[in-house]
């Protein structure tokens, strides 16, 4: 059996108008789901708590690119945005990433947790009486 030459290996695995081949679940090496906890909100906030260190090993590009980009908080889906892959993808290595605590996340409030109306409706009377 030969192989093709190199400029024809490459034609294999890179398509001008897809980028390089490599599909999501290699990069989660086939998982679908966090190690831990659940899944993030698309509009939970992460932000970078370190930089990797040396004995980080085993930490992709991908997930090196979602510590650069969140040294600002940014939401699961602008991160999902940024890196050009699915939510699903990104959920796992930001997972990986809170195991190793390189990242912390936000989750947003809930509704449960805002004031009720009445605390509003007294500011507001407030304000109006100045």
């Amino acid at each position: 059996m030969t192989l093709p030459p190199d400029d024809a290996a490459e034609e294999l695995w890179v398509d001008d108008e897809a980028g390089p081949i490599v599909r999501p679940y290699a990069l989660t090496r086939g998982r679908t789901r966090p190690t831990k906890g659940s899944l993030l909100d698309l509009i939970s906030l992460v932000i970078t708590v370190r930089s990797p260190a040396e004995y980080d090993a085993g930490i992709g590009p991908e997930q090196l690119r979602v510590v650069s980009l969140c040294r600002r908080p940014l939401s699961v889906a602008e991160v999902a945005a940024y890196l050009n892959l699915p939510i699903g993808t990104v959920r796992v290595l930001l997972g990986d990433l809170l195991d190793r605590q390189l990242v912390q996340v936000r989750e947003p409030r809930s509704t449960t947790d805002l004031p009720d109306d009445s605390i509003f409706k007294a500011v507001i009377n407030g304000l109006r009486a100045l």
